[in-house]
């Protein structure tokens, strides 16, 4: 099923949704997809350096994995397609005019935006605004 790619569409549908727990970035050196599923990763990328693991953060604290931030992940739920342009630089950008840095993995169905735990809720309020403002 294709999605939707017409930008002012989707902007005014990404109808934010802050997902509860925190999550961190974790990389393994010398390891390959797969390896740390005892992890229950909710994404993961294979880069030269290693292995990216997005985890909820109680798995890190669990096993004493040390990381540098923890985040909170938001779904905006607007089934955007896979080749649909602007959508990720056009939310960034908002966030980024608050000081909110956004890590966006681009899901099948859905992109998912992970933000400092400390500003999700302002990220959320920022997004809120900016879909009132893409109504209009």
């Amino acid at each position: 099923m294709d999605g939707e790619n017409k930008l002012t569409k989707l902007l005014a549908s990404i109808s934010p949704e802050l997902v509860g727990g925190e999550f961190v970035f974790l990389t393994f050196e010398n390891s390959l997809y797969g390896n740390h599923t005892d992890l229950a990763p909710v994404a993961s990328i294979q880069e030269p350096e290693g292995l990216t693991l997005i985890i909820p953060r109680y798995r890190a604290d669990e096993k004493d994995l040390p990381y540098p931030f923890s985040f909170k992940k938001i779904i905006l739920n607007v089934h955007s397609s896979l080749d649909a342009v602007g959508l990720t630089a056009a939310v960034s950008t908002k966030l980024a005019k608050h000081g909110i840095s956004a890590n966006v993995v681009a899901g099948y169905y859905h992109d998912h935006i992970f933000v400092q735990s400390a500003l999700a809720k302002k990220a959320m309020r920022a997004l809120n605004k900016f879909v009132q403002s893409s109504m209009t």
